[in-house]
């Protein structure tokens, strides 16, 4: 699909300011779409929407269609009167720079659960309760394994779901029955928790939308093994006898580790999906629309083929590549759903099947300027060689930081640098800034760390890392008012800002 030539902002709304140790979707979210608005910015791009898995990453959530619920605005349960003036005090562990994971999440938690607890106390309003029977009907094929699955695992104290007891793990329908009426109170919990999550998100997203801000999504290839979606399907997936993973996901030895990484996701049983008409995944694909209007599949190259680990291996070293399901996939979802605004993630090792791929159905590919000068003129990542059907960054969620990258990079990096770009290196991330909006990409995309100049210390991830990520946030005090003009103005000169859209 032709995207018309934008920029916009990576940010992951946990990363928002706020009292209540999280960016949520409440007053933080709406003041940072107006901002993205003053700074001429067209899109505002996330991670993964579903909640926070191992390592507190939102790439291996416990749903790959639930929200996450460090994102919903609790002031909002306020004004419904489901929670007092006096649950919103904040904890004393809270960190204006920093989701502390350990701290917010059982506060968060706990807040959640006295709402819901008032919500069920007394008969709702009508319209309330026609809203949420409406919402649960709408999202049953999804929300009600979700519902149960997160009861259970509460209940098993989070252990692997395989190992649950009395036919749960097989999903025996005398266990179902049984599970169902036991935890009826909490599986109404997780759904009350959905329900405001997604109204809360729809709202926002409406906000955005009616401001010409478009969101660009986030779809991770593989889900994690301690999932409803795994759970419940468990035929498509390729388990041994016993529910566990024969295999996993990861990647072999690259830039960022010399020995792979290995995810641990499950790997797709693709004759299984194929049978089905690749029903899940076209079910998938439809709600991922249904929250945002763009979205970038993480590991693209996957679908081509993809890295498969034996699961007893300690590292991503001893894989294979094997094929994915290639085109037959995308046609499937093409037919059910339509051309649609998908970015593929091609980085990595790309080879001609997974450009031939991507190209068959025009998906933008992905240019990160980090990467683009330790070789010489001929590095793909290097503006000259860019094309309109890509988004160029200067780095992802999984980069350092662009003043961090400088602080470290090569005397080769440099040099390079100073002499393709013509500048000194002072100003480092608006120098790339600038180089990603001049290229004829037809989107730039700019992390809000680059924005602010902030260094390592804040970078959002490193790839085969598991602990002390995902926790960045920032402050307005951070945001000067020529972060924004700044920004305006290189959409003005590079035309960016919607003004050429009628000449193209």
């Amino acid at each position: 699909m032709k995207f018309p030539r934008k920029s916009g902002v990576l940010l992951h709304p946990t990363s928002l300011p706020g009292p209540f140790g999280s960016g949520d979707l409440g007053t933080g979210a709406y003041h940072f779409v107006d901002w993205l608005q003053t700074a001429g910015q067209k899109l505002w791009q996330i991670l993964p929407l579903s909640g926070i898995g191992p390592g507190n990453s939102p790439y291996m959530s416990s749903s790959a269609f639930a929200g996450n619920l460090l994102l919903i605005d609790l002031e909002d349960l306020q004004r419904e009167g489901w929670l007092q003036p006096d649950d919103l005090t904040p904890d004393a562990g809270f960190e204006a720079q920093r989701l502390n994971f350990a701290a917010v999440w059982p506060w968060r938690m706990e807040r959640l659960a006295r709402a819901a607890r008032a919500f069920a106390a007394v008969p709702p309003p009508a319209h309330h309760q026609a809203a949420f029977d409406a919402f649960c009907q709408a999202h049953s094929a999804w929300l009600d394994n979700y519902a149960l699955f997160m009861s259970l695992a509460e209940h098993f104290n989070w252990k692997d779901w395989c190992e649950w007891e009395g036919g749960l793990a097989l999903r025996e329908p005398p266990a179902m029955d049984q599970a169902r009426s036991t935890h009826a109170q909490r599986i109404a919990f997780w759904k009350f928790c959905q329900w405001r999550f997604f109204t809360q998100w729809l709202r926002l997203r409406a906000y955005a939308n009616g401001r010409g801000i478009q969101i660009v999504g986030d779809a991770p290839i593989f889900i994690a093994y301690q999932s409803a979606e795994v759970w419940a399907r468990q035929d498509l997936f390729d388990l041994d006898a016993s529910g566990r993973p024969r295999v996993v996901a990861g990647v072999p030895p690259d830039y960022f580790s010399a020995t792979g990484q290995r995810w641990g996701n499950p790997i797709y049983r693709w004759s299984a999906h194929a049978e089905e008409g690749y029903a899940w995944w076209i079910e998938r694909v439809r709600r991922s629309f249904e929250l945002v209007d763009i979205v970038r599949i993480d590991h693209f190259r996957g679908f081509a083929s993809y890295w498969e680990v034996p699961a007893s291996e300690p590292t991503a070293i001893k894989g294979q590549w094997l094929p994915g399901p290639g085109a037959a996939l995308f046609n499937a979802i093409h037919t059910a759903l339509g051309p649609l605004a998908i970015i593929a993630e091609d980085l990595g090792e790309v080879t001609p099947d997974v450009e031939a791929l991507r190209r068959e159905f025009a998906f933008p590919g992905m240019r990160i300027l980090q990467f683009a000068f330790g070789d010489d003129s001929t590095n793909t990542f290097l503006p000259h060689h860019h094309q309109n059907d890509t988004v160029v960054y200067t780095g992802t969620h999984d980069n350092d930081t662009t003043c961090g990258w400088w602080k470290t990079a090569s005397d080769k990096e440099h040099k390079n640098v100073r002499d393709y770009l013509a500048v000194d290196g002072h100003d480092i991330h608006w120098d790339l800034m600038r180089a990603a909006c001049a290229s004829v990409a037809d989107t730039a995309i700019h992390p809000m760390q680059d924005i602010l100049g902030l260094g390592t210390e804040h970078r959002m991830n490193f790839p085969g890392k598991c602990e002390g990520y995902w926790e960045w946030r920032f402050e307005w005090s951070q945001v000067l008012p020529e972060h924004a003009c700044r920004l305006a103005e290189l959409c003005r000169i590079y035309g960016r800002d919607g003004s050429n859209d009628l000449k193209r």
